[in-house]
């Protein structure tokens, strides 16, 4: 690359890593939306805070955008460079620094795979309780600015409920150390939580504190076969009262379909509409509850069939219908809603929801799962093979300003898990008042005073 701009970034930054190869430019300069044409000055891969540091405050000195990148396994746009920006990656700051037993908290860079920092916590006899499918893949910083939620949302909460402290450079390369691991601090604002769901426009999570719990009970999975939308709630509710839930998820047979093309096995010998795998501790009473739950639902025909798993290897198995479905689905680039609403309104809205998408795309695949429990559904629009991209996006666009007059009429978010990004950017008011974006923008001039940091990401 003959840009001047890196050559004066590698002299200001010595021994900074930098990336400028096409091919680098291309992986490194998008997300899983694969709906923008990557184009980034070059790819920062600082190997310290103080490298990243020194990154932004000479990004800020030549007015150039940054990206901050973990995973890069986001659903909302919010990892891509398209305009020349600089992607400034965490992968290189990928360690665990310390774990401290009393605390109970284990300390590591932001650039570590959600993966390992759970079996790092494993090796000291507890846990990270926040999972999801791309765990190999996703990185704690990427998880802290999009508060990634996943599976067992339903037993322990968001990321938010897991951060104990973090460090945080803001758009003049100033380090925050912000939460300190406190379990009580009223001393002002709490920028930790700022930072957490900011989507890398406030600043570059560097560092973070991990809040550890005791190891999960082994436990047991169920596969229930539903005839019926309507039953879901119905069924949760009726499991729910009986027991601890570490999970319940959902799945429509289109996204069973998938799944099974795509190598799993067949779980009945029929096909059914809809489909919740939950997962309960496995101690005899448990047990015994799950299977009077189960027989509670079947006798008000809100259950079909069903299987619960008899060992590890079958409990995996049942696990991959449910989160092998974005992968199976990877091939068709889809168009994906993640939205949310409170339990209490989630009857009326998947009855909504299910006649608007029947209305609005009856000549697409359109595959349904989520995390049921807590009123997050994942909506994903696959494209005809002879269909073209622009098209596609703006059909699947106009539905999704429909869904979001929906959420605002039951006070949900366009946006659960996935981040805004620049995917649901135009639907940021149906989940945020006016008011409310004005402050967010006053809170990012800020931190964020060059505006350097992720532009364009949330809001403009």
């Amino acid at each position: 690359m003959t840009d001047s701009r890196i050559a004066d970034l590698q002299a200001s930054v010595p021994g900074l890593r930098l990336k400028t190869d096409p091919a680098d430019l291309e992986h490194y300069g998008r997300d899983w939306t694969r709906r923008w044409t990557p184009a980034p000055l070059a790819i920062a891969l600082p190997g310290s805070i103080e490298e990243v540091q020194s990154v932004v405050r000479w990004a800020k000195a030549n007015a150039v955008a940054i990206v901050p990148s973990g995973g890069r396994t986001g659903l909302s746009g919010g990892a891509v460079a398209a305009n020349g920006e600089l992607v400034v990656s965490l992968e290189r700051m990928n360690q665990v620094i310390g774990f401290d037993a009393i605390d109970r908290t284990l300390t590591v860079q932001a650039g570590i795979p959600l993966q390992l920092a759970q079996e790092a916590a494993r090796e000291h006899g507890l846990q990270y309780p926040v999972d999801f499918a791309a765990r190999g893949s996703c990185s704690i910083g990427g998880n802290i600015a999009t508060n990634a939620g996943g599976t067992r949302v339903v037993r322990y909460g968001n990321t938010r409920e897991w951060i104990a402290g973090l460090k945080l450079v803001i758009g003049d390369g100033e380090l925050l150390d912000v939460g300190r691991s406190l379990v009580k601090n009223s001393s002002g604002y709490d920028l930790r939580h700022l930072a957490i769901a900011s989507e890398g426009t406030l600043g570059i999570i560097v560092e973070a504190t991990l809040k550890l719990t005791d190891p999960p009970p082994p436990t047991n999975v169920m596969l229930l076969a539903l005839p019926s939308f309507d039953a879901l709630m119905q069924v949760f509710d009726a499991f729910r009262a009986r027991l601890q839930l570490q999970a319940f998820e959902f799945l429509t047979d289109r996204a069973l379909h998938h799944v099974l093309a795509h190598g799993a096995q067949a779980p009945f010998a029929e096909t059914h509409p809809f489909y919740v795998v939950t997962e309960f501790a496995s101690d005899e009473a448990s047990e015994t509850e799950a299977l009077a739950a189960f027989e509670q639902c079947m006798e008000a025909g809100l259950v079909s069939d069903g299987v619960i798993s008899q060992s590890d290897a079958q409990a995996a198995q049942l696990w991959r219908l449910r989160e092998g479905i974005t992968e199976s689905l990877a091939r068709y680039v889809p168009y994906k809603n993640d939205v949310s609403v409170r339990l209490s309104a989630m009857p009326a809205f998947l009855a909504e929801t299910q006649a608007l998408l029947g209305d609005a795309y009856p000549q697409f695949d359109v595959v349904w799962f989520g995390h049921i429990g807590d009123g997050n559904l994942h909506i994903n629009v696959l494209k005809p093979d002879d269909m073209v991209q622009a098209e596609f996006v703006a059909d699947c666009d106009r539905v999704t300003r429909l869904l979001a007059e929906r959420l605002h009429a039951h006070g949900g978010s366009i946006s659960a898990e996935h981040g805004i990004g620049l995917v649901k950017k135009p639907y940021l008011s149906s989940t945020r008042s006016e008011v409310e974006i004005a402050l967010m923008r006053g809170i990012k001039a800020v931190l964020d005073p060059a505006g350097i940091m992720n532009p364009g990401k949330l809001f403009d």
